[in-house]
């Protein structure tokens, strides 16, 4: 498995569900529960933040807050997060995402090959699993399902 890739075929789904989503639907509630489109691909921001600084510690000594807050928080970090770029256009938002796409990915393919597979790297994440792991469901699977959601709340719109 090459974790690089896993996070690349991610990244492009999500801008290919960007980019097939009606334009004037981004702030339509119902994508999912009651978050709009662009609130997931809010949402999907905030998840991405927290990697980037993860990805980065790896490789360097740096802050990592929303990592922090991403571990503690637990199921509360998504609607906090979500609700801190309520006021957020859509544009801004896809910004924040890309942007901490782009550290996370600079990050990854600077972390050495042998670290992506020790197991208990993340003890908050379970320490049967390795990094990979982590990468494969909480991050590539968790962006294919959200926008498997966003395709199918499209669809209501085409269908008229």
């Amino acid at each position: 498995m090459n974790p690089v890739d896993i996070l690349y075929y991610g990244h492009r789904t999500v801008l290919t569900t960007v980019q097939s989503f009606p334009s004037g639907e981004w702030y339509t509630p119902g994508a999912v529960g009651y978050w709009s489109a662009k609130d997931v691909i809010a949402h999907l921001a905030s998840f991405e933040i927290p990697l980037a600084e993860l990805l980065t510690s790896l490789v360097e000594a740096c802050p990592t807050p929303n990592l922090e807050a991403f571990i503690q928080r637990g199921a509360d970090f998504n609607d906090l997060q979500v609700e801190q770029r309520r006021e957020m256009t859509l544009e801004q938002v896809l910004a924040e995402y890309r942007q901490a796409y782009e550290q996370a990915a600079a990050a990854a393919a600077k972390i050495p090959a042998g670290t992506w597979e020790r197991e208990g790297l993340l003890p908050w994440y379970g320490a049967q699993y390795d990094l990979e792991d982590f990468i494969v469901y909480s991050y590539y699977g968790h962006k294919r399902e959200h926008c498997g959601q966003i395709q199918t709340f499209s669809d209501r719109f085409k269908q008229g």
